[in-house]
C-alpha cells in the first residue's frame, strides 16, 4: 500500500477550499489487488504467444515438407507420361537433395540451388529432342522458384523471433547445460549462490517457460533470502520468487520442486508479518510440502520441513493458539510426537542428512521423556558438521543441551 502515493483533489467549495485524499487504504489495497491482477494475466497472455510463436514455426517447416512432397510426386508423374521408355539417371535423388535442402538446416545460396536444376535437367536430356529438353529446364526452374519461395517465408516467419527450428535442440542442451551449473552453485558458498542468482536471472528471457527453470529461479530467490540482511530486500526477494511459482503451479501442479519451493517462500514471506499471517502462511505451506511428499516420497528434506512445521505447531503460545482457534473452523494440529516420526523418516532415507535434523530429534525425544534416546542423538548430531547456516544454529543448541 505504500507504493502507492495518496493523491490530493480539490474539495467543494471553491478555488480556496481544502484538499482531501482521493484513495482511501482500502481504496489502495484493491487498487494494487487489481494490478497484480493485470501483471498476472499479461505474463499469462506472453506465455501463450510465446506457445503460439513456436507452434507457427513448426508449422512452418511441415508446409515446406509437405510442399516438396508435392512438388516431387508432380515432377516424378509428369516425366514418367513424357519418357514412357526405361532410361538410366545418372543421380535419381539428385533433384530432392539439391532442391530441399532447407528441411537439413543449409543454407544454400539461390545460385547454387537454380544450378543444381539445371545440371539434374541436363542428365535426363539426354532422351530428348531439343525442344524437350528446353521445356524440361524451363519446369524445373519453375520448381526451383517455387521451392525457393516457400523456404524463404518459412525461414522469415523464424527468423524474426528466435532463428531457425534446429536452434530448439541447442536451446534444450544449453537449458541442461545452465540447469547443472545452477545446481552447483546452489550447494557452494554464499559467494556461488548469489553468482547462481544472478545467471539465472540472466537467462529468464530464454527460458521462463520451462518448469525446471523456473523452479530453480524461485529457489535462487530463497537463497537470496537468507543472504540478505535488509528487510525490504528479503521481502522483495521471497515475494519475486513466490510470485514465479504462482504461474508455475496453474501449469506445473505435479512438480513435488515447485511445492516444495512455494511452500519455503510461504515461510520466508511470512517471517515478520502479524501472528495471523503467519498461521494462513503455515497452513499454505502445510498442505504445498504434503502435496510434494505425495508426489516424491523419497525426498528426506521434504520430510524434514514438515518435521519442522509440526514442531513449530506444537510450540505455539497461548496467544497463537488462540489466533488460529479464531481464523479456522477445524485448526491445524499437530504433536512433538508427529515432528519425531517426520524427523526419523529423514534418517531413514538419508542417514546423516543434517546436523540440524538429529538436534530436532534429540529435542523430540528429551520433551518426550526418553533421556538416554536424547543423549544418544545429541552424540550422533556432534559427529556431522555445520555445512547450512540452520546447521550453525543447531550447534548452539546442541551445546546448550548439553550443559543442562
Amino acid at each position: 500500500a505504500q507504493a502507492v502515493p495518496r493523491v490530493p483533489v480539490p474539495a467543494e467549495g471553491g478555488d480556496g477550499a481544502g484538499h482531501t485524499l482521493l484513495l482511501g487504504q482500502d481504496g489502495q489495497l484493491d487498487l494494487l489487488e487489481r494490478l497484480d491482477f493485470v501483471v498476472r494475466n499479461i505474463l499469462e497472455l506472453r506465455r501463450e504467444v510465446e506457445e503460439l510463436r513456436n507452434s507457427l514455426q513448426h508449422l512452418a517447416v511441415e508446409i515446406v515438407g509437405e510442399v516438396r512432397s508435392h512438388l516431387e510426386e508432380t515432377q516424378r508423374v509428369s516425366r514418367r507420361r513424357r519418357f514412357p521408355f526405361p532410361r538410366e539417371r545418372s543421380d535419381s535423388t539428385g533433384s530432392s537433395s539439391i532442391y530441399f535442402t532447407a528441411s537439413s538446416g543449409n543454407a544454400n545460396t539461390d545460385d547454387g540451388e537454380s544450378e543444381g536444376g539445371y545440371t539434374t535437367a541436363n542428365a535426363e536430356s539426354d532422351y530428348d529432342r531439343e525442344s524437350e529438353r528446353e521445356s524440361e529446364e524451363g519446369e524445373d526452374e519453375v520448381s526451383c522458384e517455387t521451392v525457393r519461395t516457400v523456404r524463404r517465408d518459412s525461414l522469415d516467419l523464424v527468423t524474426e523471433d528466435e532463428g531457425p527450428p534446429s536452434v530448439d535442440s541447442s536451446l534444450e542442451e544449453g537449458l541442461g547445460q545452465l540447469l547443472q551449473q545452477a545446481d552447483r552453485l546452489h550447494d557452494g558458498d554464499e559467494q556461488d549462490r548469489r553468482e547462481g542468482f544472478q545467471l539465472l536471472l540472466n537467462n529468464k528471457l530464454a527460458y521462463a517457460g520451462q518448469r525446471e527453470f523456473l523452479w530453480r529461479l524461485a529457489r535462487a530467490h530463497s537463497d537470496m533470502w537468507e543472504l540478505t540482511e535488509d528487510e525490504e530486500e528479503k521481502q522483495s526477494y521471497a515475494s519475486e520468487g513466490k510470485r514465479e511459482l504462482e504461474l508455475a503451479l496453474q501449469k506445473w501442479d505435479q512438480s513435488a520442486e515447485c511445492h516444495q519451493w512455494f511452500a519455503i517462500l510461504c515461510g520466508q514471506q511470512s517471517e515478520h508479518e502479524s501472528i495471523p499471517k503467519r498461521i494462513q502462511a503455515g497452513c499454505v505451506f502445510k498442505e504445498h510440502i504434503g502435496r510434494a511428499i505425495e508426489l516424491k516420497p523419497e525426498d528426506p528434506h521434504l520430510y524434514y520441513l514438515m518435521g519442522r512445521w509440526c514442531y513449530q505447531v506444537a510450540h505455539l503460545g497461548w496467544l497463537e493458539k488462540k489466533t488460529v482457534s479464531a481464523l479456522f473452523e477445524t485448526p491445524p494440529t499437530a504433536t512433538v510426537q508427529d515432528a519425531l516420526q517426520n524427523f526419523l523418516r529423514v534418517e531413514e532415507l538419508s542417514p546423516g542428512f543434517s546436523k540440524a535434523g538429529r538436534v530436532y530429534i534429540a529435542k523430540c525425544y528429551g520433551e518426550l521423556g526418553n533421556s538416554s534416546a536424547a543423549a544418544l542423538w545429541l552424540n550422533l548430531a556432534s559427529e556431522l558438521p555445520a555445512s547450512t547456516k540452520e546447521d550453525a544454529e543447531s550447534e548452539r543448541e546442541l551445546e546448550e543441551m548439553r550443559l543442562v
